[in-house]
């Protein structure tokens, strides 16, 4: 018997955390937020950009998704805001700054309650609720197309402010009226499939930005 009575032997690194339970809770909060602090400046149409040097490379950016990816990030709670990011990336296109700190803030709200001793579990089953009450009041706030009252144009305006509010928090915000017929105009030249790699962009030095065309039928 006293072979099955030996205690087993975990080894782990030097300066590994091995706090469980409450006080780990609250160090992923902590950790995540610290994440969201760094990419809380880029959001929105005034938004700063970040420098990020890593090596003999240099980054200028205020993409949330693209920052993340640079940053050296270890700790395994906050390696999740990344994945949220890249996840949005590639899902939407956008909004990566935005899910990031969305996730940072209901973390944020959470964390007095966890100090209080209340079960994760119904705090996740509030935030479920949350959701749900949410979407049904966004489904009552929608506008469709031909509430716009702009006939057959309706539809092809409504997509020219979606593309000029996505280019608000870009370098060339200030010609987003340039650009955003052009995105449009890309976009409904891919036909149904909506395969948006068809899209290629070639960038020439020298001009000014609204130098840029579409040309229809070329793929680089």
């Amino acid at each position: 018997m006293s072979q099955f009575m030996q205690p087993s032997i975990i080894l782990l690194r030097e300066g590994t955390d091995t706090s469980q339970g409450r006080g780990q809770l609250i160090s992923n909060i902590n950790a995540c937020q610290a994440v969201g602090d760094i990419v809380r400046t880029t959001l929105g149409p005034r938004g700063m950009d970040k420098l990020v040097y890593e090596n003999t490379r240099a980054t200028i950016s205020n993409d949330g998704a693209q920052i993340l990816k640079l940053i050296d990030i270890v700790h395994p709670a906050a390696k999740i805001l990344v994945d949220i990011a890249r996840s949005q990336d590639v899902e939407v296109g956008d909004g990566t700054t935005s899910v990031t700190l969305i996730a940072c803030e209901l973390l944020k709200q959470a964390k007095p309650f966890i100090e209080d001793g209340e079960h994760p579990q119904m705090i996740i089953k509030g935030f479920r609720k949350a959701s749900l009450l949410a979407t049904k009041r966004l489904k009552e706030m929608e506008v469709g197309v031909d509430a716009l009252g702009e006939g057959d144009n309706g539809r092809r305006l409504l997509l020219e402010r979606c593309a000029a509010t996505a280019l608000n928090s870009k370098l060339i915000c200030r010609n987003k009226g340039f650009f955003a017929p052009m995105c449009v105009d890309a976009v409904e030249s891919l036909g149904s499939d909506r395969n948006l790699k068809m899209i290629g962009i070639k960038k020439i030095t020298g001009g000014s930005v609204t130098d840029s065309t579409l040309v229809k039928g070329v793929a680089f």
